[in-house]
């Protein structure tokens, strides 16, 4: 009889679990690398404006003067964004190494079980050899019995 495992189903549920909390953690950190992304470009921009303040008409130097420091708030607030996100990853990472541990759990539990059924297997078919390995010497024993009791029969009869 095959190997079957009582606890299938929770694993293939603990397996199926850990794959939706990997496809979180992914999402999030798409969300993470989008909002660095747009921290960049953002200093990006900032950059580009301090150089075209430097060729800019003095009349205008309040203006950019104003649309750096809307640039500027920007990203403070893309900071704090990222930073909240980075948190969401890592709380969603704790939460992936925890589902991985209790698949790893199960597994385990699921190759001792497999390994104590493999050691079953091979107790019962030692004991079907020993079996077949006394009903033989048996057998052998009671033939070489009936093979003296000729001979000594034959020998008896030269008598």
């Amino acid at each position: 009889m095959p190997f079957r495992y009582r606890l299938e189903s929770i694993l293939k549920v603990r397996i199926r679990k850990k794959e939706a909390q990997l496809i979180v953690v992914q999402k999030a950190q798409q969300a993470v690398f989008e909002a660095e992304e747009n921290i960049r470009q953002n200093e990006a921009e900032i950059q580009q404006t301090i150089q075209n303040k430097k060729t800019a008409d003095f009349k205008m130097m309040e203006y950019y003067d104003n649309y750096l420091h809307h640039l500027w708030d920007k990203a403070e607030v893309l900071e704090q964004e990222r930073q909240r996100l980075q948190a969401i990853l890592e709380e969603e990472q704790r939460k992936l190494v925890q589902c991985e541990q209790e698949v790893k759990v199960v597994e385990k539990h699921k190759e001792k079980q497999k390994e104590a059924y493999l050691e079953e297997e091979k107790k019962l078919e030692l004991k079907q050899f020993s079996e077949i390995g006394v009903q033989r010497f048996f057998i052998h024993s009671k033939e070489s019995q009936e093979e003296q009791e000729f001979l000594n029969q034959n020998t008896e009869q030269e008598f």
